[in-house]
C-alpha cells in the first residue's frame, strides 16, 4: 500500500516542488502579503522587518556550513571511511539498506540534530556504493531519521525551559529534562518512530523497474595523485607533525569541556569534534584540504537561503503573524485536544519560522496561557511545540539543504518519500501527544 501511496507522492513532488531557493523566495512573498492583509501592517512596515532581519542568521548558516563541511571531512577521512564500509556491508539487499541509514540516521539525530543531518547524509553516499538500491529513496531515508531530533538529547525548547533563566521561567519556572525528553510520553513517541520510520521507508521501495539507480563510480571524490616531495612548502603541506600539533590539543579541549567543565552538545561543540577528528584522522594538511574542496561545493544552498528565512522569521514575528496563526488553531482546543492543536499549529508555524528556539518564543507567550486556563500539562505543551517544529521539516527542505548538498541531489528527489513519512508520522506524533 506505501508503495502504492508513494508512487504519485514522488511524481507529484518531482513536477511541481520547485528548487529550495524558489520555495524560500514564494515563502518571502506569501509571508509579506499575509503580515499586510491580515496583520493590517503597512508595506514599509513589513519592508522594515524583512530588511532589519535579513541577516540575523548569519551566525547560525556560518555554523550550518561549517556541520556539512567538517562532517564531510570527518568522514572522508581514511579510518572513518574504512568504518562505514564495514558498517555498510552489514546491507545485502536494498530493503536492509533503506532500513540501515534509517536506523542510523534516527540514532544520530536524537543524539544531536547536526551530528544526524551529516551521518545519515554521508552513510548513505556509503551504501550506494556498496549496494544496488535506489538512490533518491535511500538519501530520503537519512533525512527522515531526522524527525525525532527535537524529542532528543539536542531539543531546543525542552533545553530552554530546563535552563534557569530562560525567558518564561518567572510564568512557569524551570521544568527539567525528566519532564520533557525523558517522560514516559516523549520516549515512547520515540520508540514508535524508530520502529515506524524504517518500516514505512522499506515499505515505499520502488520495484526495480521504477527505482532511480547511481553510478558507484560518481560518488567517489577525486584526489589528485601524489607527487614527489620537493618543496620545503610541500613538506609542511603533508606534515603529520603540524597537523597533530593542533589536532590533538584541539581534542583536549573537548575533553577539557565534557569531563572537567561539565559542557553538553550545542552545534559549535559538534563542529569543533567534527574538525579536530578529521585534522587528526586525515594526518596531514594537504589530505584535509583536499577533502575541503570536494565538501564546500554542496554548501551553496546555505549560503544563498538562509538570510532569506532570517527574513521571513522577522516577518512572521514582528508583525504577530506566527501569533495570530497560533491563536486561531488554540481557539478549537479543549482541554484533551489542546496538545494536538499545539501540534498542528507548531507543524504550520516551522514551515515560515525553521528553528526551534525561534519558535518557542514566537508560540509560548500563546500557548503557556492556553495551557494554564484549560488545565493542561505545561510539559506536555512544549513539547507538542517541538514535536510540530521537528515534524514539519520533512515537508520544509531547509533542514535538507547540508543532506542534499552532500548526496549531490535536489529537494524534488527526496521530498516525495518524505511526504509520505510526513502523513504516517503525523498521526503517530499526535496520537501520543494526545492520549499517552
Amino acid at each position: 500500500m506505501l508503495k502504492v501511496l508513494s508512487r504519485p507522492a514522488v511524481k507529484l513532488v518531482e513536477r511541481y516542488l520547485p528548487d529550495p531557493y524558489i520555495f524560500v523566495l514564494l515563502l518571502t512573498v506569501i509571508a509579506a502579503a499575509a503580515a499586510i492583509a491580515v496583520e493590517r501592517q503597512t508595506p514599509l512596515a513589513v519592508l522594515r522587518f524583512w530588511g532589519d532581519g535579513f541577516w540575523n542568521l548569519l551566525t547560525f548558516s556560518m555554523q550550518m556550513l561549517l556541520v556539512l563541511v567538517t562532517g564531510f571531512m570527518l568522514a572522508s577521512s581514511p579510518p572513518v571511511k574504512r568504518l562505514l564500509q564495514r558498517l555498510a556491508g552489514l546491507a545485502r539487499t536494498a530493503g536492509a539498506a533503506i532500513v540501515l541509514v534509517t536506523l542510523v540516521s534516527l540514532a544520530a539525530s536524537w543524539i544531536n540534530w547536526g551530528f544526524g543531518l551529516v551521518v545519515g547524509a554521508l552513510f548513505a553516499k556509503e551504501l550506494a556504493r556498496q549496494v544496488r538500491v535506489d538512490y533518491r529513496l535511500l538519501v530520503a531515508s537519512a533525512y527522515s531519521g531526522f524527525i525525532v531530533w527535537h524529542g532528543g538529547l539536542a531539543g531546543s525548547v525542552p533545553l530552554t525551559i530546563a535552563t534557569d533563566g530562560h525567558f518564561t521561567v518567572e510564568r512557569i519556572g524551570v521544568i527539567g529534562t525528566a519532564e520533557t525528553i525523558f517522560s514516559s510520553f516523549n520516549l515512547l513517541i520515540v520508540l514508535a518512530l524508530f520502529v515506524a520510520v524504517p518500516l514505512f521507508n522499506r515499505l515505499m521501495l520502488p520495484s526495480e523497474r521504477e527505482s532511480v539507480y547511481i553510478d558507484p563510480r560518481l560518488l567517489d571524490e577525486q584526489t589528485e595523485p601524489r607527487g614527489r616531495i620537493t618543496r620545503p612548502a610541500e613538506r609542511l603541506e603533508n606534515s603529520l607533525t603540524l597537523a597533530w600539533l593542533v589536532g590533538i590539543p584541539g581534542l583536549l579541549f573537548l575533553v577539557d569541556h565534557f569531563l572537567l567543565q561539565g559542557g553538553g552538545l550545542n552545534l559549535n561543540v559538534v563542529n569543533s569534534l567534527f574538525l579536530f577528528l578529521a585534522i587528526v584522522l586525515h594526518r596531514t594538511p594537504k589530505s584535509l584540504l583536499e577533502s575541503l574542496h570536494e565538501a564546500i561545493k554542496g554548501g551553496a544552498g546555505i549560503v544563498i537561503q538562509f538570510p532569506f528565512y532570517a527574513g521571513i522569521m522577522a516577518i512572521m514575528v514582528q508583525s504577530g503573524l506566527a501569533g495570530t496563526l497560533s491563536g486561531a488553531l488554540i481557539s478549537l482546543a479543549t482541554e484533551t485536544t489542546l496538545p494536538f492543536w499545539t501540534f498542528v499549529s507548531a507543524g504550520l508555524v516551522n514551515l515560515f519560522v525553521p528553528s526551534g528556539g525561534g519558535q518557542w518564543a514566537v508560540q509560548a507567550p500563546v500557548m503557556l496561557p492556553a495551557a494554564e486556563a484549560l488545565g493542561v500539562d505545561i510539559p506536555r505543551v512544549a513539547m507538542a511545540v517541538a514535536w510540530g517544529d521537528a515534524w514539519t521539516n520533512l515537508l520544509q527542505p531547509f533542514w535538507a539543504l547540508p543532506v542534499l548538498g552532500i548526496a549531490g541531489l535536489k529537494a524534488k528527489d527526496i521530498m516525495g518519500f518524505c511526504l509520505v513519512q510526513l502523513l504516517l508520522t503525523g498521526l503517530i506524533i499526535a496520537a501520543g501527544l494526545t492520549w499517552l
